[in-house]
């Protein structure tokens, strides 16, 4: 008895943890809408400004995945989980790692903001003398937030590590804040752009620093925010020196194959967002000629940013969240080599997900005209970009999300080599891509890119199909497909719905009601949306989609509605199931910085024998695994070409730490083993 209400206890804090976590997520994402909102309405979205500004804050988090996201990911985070399972709760160790990662970031953002200019001019092209000097600006004000990425990083995974999700659900919502603080100024002083242009020409230093400061400042905050939780931990952290064998190079040599797919993936990124700043640099140039009218056609890189955002949000609200829930039931089958039960897990999240994903791409589809005014600034052919790029990235948000999904397999099933080839494939086409777009007509060189992403983004569902059938033997593709149809037809149905309601606004006119003003678009886009899902929920049940009950209770259940959810081995630990190990797999079209992809740790509970559960830790709160040993230290599947085996305890395995013990004082140490050899 006593058993099943510490397992009812456990789950019912579980799904407490959710709900947090969940409406943190969602207050943080409408936040990041309003500030994107903001800064249109602040700066213009077809304006060079605001491409300067979009490229130079992208860079301090392309700059800090690029060279340390691999490493925190794939090399601090586990040791940080082992540590902290120690007599000690990994004081010790945690202590000398993060004395190391901050005087590493110091070193690095130190050295990134003084090379400055370089940086632009590795990452843009064709920028004039005027546009590079307020690129420069922008970047010493935002590449400062490396070092604060970074300790945000660290953070967040000392925390996770001792129960602890909600601080860094909440965090990201402070930064938001002080953005649209910032923007909100620049408004009420300077003016909106639609009737206080902003230029080049008109810039100065306090816009600089309304614009570029105040989103470092928020950067700032959002980490600051997590040192009270931290000391609230008690667990005595302080400056400790001395790195020597505390395992890092061990941990990396295992990790190589992550630590290539993130630098990979990276690395073609940035090539792409450099030609991306090419139709900013000629829009330049045509106003300094006097040619106005043709220099408003062209949409730039914060065109293609905004369009981006909105192309994310089905995969970031459903899919991350589902892949979350999932990924433990791919790893316990894993473990087992059970592939049928993976297969299984893998087939239900691609059909459950695709309820949502495929809704999301044919109302994105529908509703690009309102969003795009929406989101304009106030000039309607700023909006009819952003509407032309939304259309072009909307219908290949199904393909993005199932391919997360199927890399999810790859990794439960620790195989870094796989995702690895996968990337190097993508790349390779995303810069032979660019490579070529760049010579297009500039008018065409932001359309061209967001169709190189929607096909980058089928082709890898193509390859990663490849890929599992030889894993699993089959994907399930029958059962898939005819899901995916029947959906697809009550999408269809529901765009449809959609379209005639948008007609009957005006939408598809000029001076229609929709294209009067932005209020106009925001409230076209509520009354239309409703009636879309309505329609689609409709068809879904005529089309008997059970998929949608199956999408329903997760969700219902993060919310914290209906009680607490069923007992499952996904659904039990789903809060600590990693979605972190996602290093890139997917061609990245956003460089803002995603603070979900350091939040969630692993399961820790699986460390334990068979789940069993300590009393609550009287500092967290949260009830730790029965043992506070490491299991072996894991051999890279990339490697051993393997199922995962290291799934046993070793009670002689010590956790990390420099010269201590922290686990059973058994053997001899380094210096008398160095000794015996002698002898």
């Amino acid at each position: 008895m006593s058993a099943a209400k510490n397992s009812q206890s456990v789950q019912s804090g579980e799904a407490r943890s959710s709900a947090i976590m969940a409406a943190g997520t969602l207050v943080s994402r409408f936040l990041g809408f309003a500030k994107t909102w903001m800064l249109a309405v602040a700066l213009g979205l077809g304006s060079t400004v605001n491409d300067t500004f979009i490229n130079a804050n992208n860079l301090p988090n392309l700059i800090f995945l690029l060279v340390a996201g691999g490493v925190f990911n794939a090399v601090l985070v586990p040791q940080i989980i082992k540590a902290s399972r120690g007599p000690d709760r990994g004081a010790d160790y945690i202590s000398r790692l993060l004395t190391l990662a901050v005087l590493v970031l110091l070193g690095l953002t130190l050295l990134v903001t003084l090379a400055a200019p370089l940086v632009i001019d590795l990452t843009t092209q064709g920028y004039s003398p005027e546009q590079k000097a307020l690129a420069v600006t922008f970047a010493f004000y935002c590449l400062p937030q490396i070092f604060f990425y970074g300790l945000y990083a660290l953070l967040t995974q000392i925390l996770n590590a001792n129960g602890a999700f909600g601080p860094a659900m909440w965090a990201p919502i402070v930064n938001n804040v002080l953005a649209i603080a910032g923007l909100g100024m620049f408004i009420v002083i300077l003016g909106a752009n639609l009737y206080h242009p902003h230029t080049l020409d008109n810039w100065g230093p306090f816009q600089t620093f309304l614009i570029a400061g105040f989103s470092t400042i928020g950067v700032i905050a959002q980490t600051a925010v997590l040192f009270i939780p931290v000391l609230r931990l008690r667990l005595g952290l302080r400056p400790r020196f001395g790195w020597r064998g505390v395992g890092l190079g061990q941990a990396a040599k295992l990790s190589v194959w992550t630590l290539l797919t993130a630098a990979v993936g990276q690395l073609a990124f940035l090539y792409v967002m450099k030609i991306a700043t090419i139709p900013g640099a000629e829009r330049l140039r045509l106003e300094h000629a006097g040619q106005a009218e043709a220099a408003a056609t062209l949409p730039g890189n914060a065109v293609l940013e905004v369009a981006s955002q909105l192309y994310l949000l089905p995969h970031s609200i459903i899919a991350l969240s589902l892949a979350t829930v999932l990924f433990n039931r791919m790893t316990h089958a894993s473990q087992a080599g059970n592939r049928a039960e993976l297969r299984e897990a893998l087939s239900h999240g691609l059909r459950t997900m695709a309820v949502a994903t495929v809704f999301g791409a044919l109302a994105l589809f529908a509703l690009a005209g309102p969003l795009g005014m929406f989101f304009s600034g106030g000039k309607p052919q700023d909006g009819v970009m952003l509407a032309q790029t939304l259309t072009i990235l909307a219908l290949s948000t199904p393909f993005m999300s199932a391919n997360f999904m199927m890399s999810r397999v790859f990794y439960a099933n620790e195989d870094a080599r796989t995702p690895f080839f996968i990337q190097v494939i993508l790349a390779g086409v995303n810069v032979v891509g660019a490579f070529v777009i760049q010579f297009l007509p500039v008018d065409r060189i932001i359309f061209a890119i967001a169709v190189l992403y929607t096909l980058g983004n089928i082709l890898s569902v193509v390859i990663s199909v490849w890929f599992l059938r030889r894993l699993l033997g089959h994907v399930d593709g029958p059962r898939i497909a005819n899901s995916y149809i029947r959906m697809g037809y009550a999408a269809l149905g529901s765009a449809l719905a959609g379209t005639l309601a948008l007609w009957l606004l005006g939408s598809y006119r000029a001076d229609g009601f929709a294209w009067s003003s932005r209020p106009a678009a925001l409230v076209t886009v509520v009354v239309v949306g409703p009636v879309m899902l309505l329609a689609y929920l409709l068809l879904l049940r005529l089309f008997r989609v059970n998929e949608l009950r199956d999408l329903l209770r997760p969700l219902l259940g993060r919310l914290g509605r209906g009680g607490v959810p069923a007992a499952s081995p996904e659904s039990a630990t789903a809060a600590r199931a990693t979605v972190s190990d996602d290093t890139g797999l997917i061609p990245r079209i956003s460089g803002e910085f995603d603070a979900a992809s350091f939040r969630a740790g692993p399961d820790l509970s699986s460390f334990g024998p068979s789940g069993g559960q300590e009393p609550e830790d009287e500092h967290t709160g949260w009830t730790r695994p029965a043992r506070s040993y490491l299991p072996e230290e894991d051999e890279a599947a990339g490697a051993r070409g393997s199922l995962f085996r290291g799934s046993q305890l070793r009670r002689d395995v010590p956790l990390p730490g420099r010269r201590t013990r922290q686990g059973p004082a058994d053997g001899p140490s380094r210096r008398g083993r160095k000794r015996g050899r002698r002898e």
